[in-house]
């Protein structure tokens, strides 16, 4: 028996609603081994997360309460935590305010004003210092860096003495938070770097030529064209450099005297000690309770890095949306 075809029916009908039903169906094999792998990969990183923080929980939470001369000579877990809390931020504070603007420059370079065969290897350069092992950075740092900055420190301390950063005797060696903070700038500086360069070559081209088509220059079309585009991800870009600097080990304990304390002063021979450098220097000659105590502080690192983490996605995602 044959059916006769309705007249009235669309012809294309039948391919259109088969492509829906292939474009909403399950997919193919390789689709679903994808989608398996994907999942499969965030929950791994999920679950290392949080075996790490059952780890640091566990071993770390007996460090809250040790007999005090684990502290440091500072009496008590929340009098030793907190001064290494302030110099880890401080000193992260202090790179950023040096790399953030040299890496938005160096990105707007690349992306808006070198020429190609000039953008190319410039861009290549800066991100082959990522790759840079930490310790060359403070050997770097403590041997050759420091020492040069020298007048530069005795300058300071001459000449804005006033300010609380640079008031007292400056160090004669050079190795100080100011010279730390300055190699962790030159460590965060390609992460910032790259990511702001993406961000900006993803600006609109019709905005872009729209800014200059009504008589803007090219920092007037950068100002009011690029950056409002890119604010989102230029945050994000700070933020990544910032978790990278309070992570930061080796760098400041190579080249700082750090010592427990809460001082402004970063030209001096006695410095903050941040989270890191304090477990590096204190892990190996450790008894089971001083292993405790740096357990803790590193735990409260890990919970510090993973609040300015999630602050930064909150205000990604509100600049996004405004």
């Amino acid at each position: 028996m044959t059916v006769a075809a309705d007249p009235g029916a669309d012809p294309g009908a039948g391919a259109d609603s088969g492509q829906k039903s292939e474009l909403s169906g399950r997919g193919s094999a390789g689709d679903v081994v994808f989608r398996g792998l994907a999942v499969a990969a965030a929950s791994l990183i999920l679950v290392a997360l949080a075996a790490v923080f059952i780890f640091l929980g566990i071993e770390g939470i007996p460090g809250f309460n040790v007999d005090p001369q684990h502290y440091s000579g500072q009496g008590s877990f929340l009098g030793l935590v907190v001064p290494l809390l302030f110099a880890t931020m401080y000193a992260a504070v202090l790179a950023l305010i040096i790399a953030v603007p040299f890496s938005v420059a160096i990105a707007l370079f690349i992306s808006h004003y070198a020429p190609r065969r000039i953008a190319a290897p410039v861009a290549y350069i800066i991100d082959l210092l990522a790759a840079v092992p930490s310790v060359v950075f403070g050997l770097w740092g403590a041997v050759a860096l420091g020492p040069y900055l020298v007048p530069a420190h005795a300058w300071l301390a001459e000449n804005l003495g006033w300010l609380p950063f640079f008031d007292g005797q400056p160090s004669g060696n050079g190795r100080t938070l100011f010279t730390a903070a300055i190699v962790l700038a030159v460590m965060i500086l390609p992460i910032i770097t790259s990511i702001c360069r993406e961000v900006f070559a993803q600006t609109p081209r019709l905005h872009e030529e729209a800014a200059l088509a009504l008589g803007a220059t090219r920092w007037e079309m950068v100002r009011y064209a690029v950056f409002p585009y890119a604010r989102s991800g230029m945050v994000s870009a700070v933020m990544l450099g910032l978790g990278r600097a309070l992570g930061e080990t080796m760098a400041i304990a190579m080249i700082a005297s750090p010592k427990v304390i809460i001082s402004l002063f970063i030209i001096g021979t006695q410095n903050p000690q941040t989270i890191a450098a304090y477990i590096a220097q204190g892990y190996k000659e450790s008894t089971p309770d001083r292993l405790s105590v740096l357990i803790a502080t590193g735990l409260v690192l890990f919970a510090f890095t993973f609040l300015v983490n999630a602050l930064a996605r909150w205000i990604v995602a509100r600049g996004r949306a405004k």
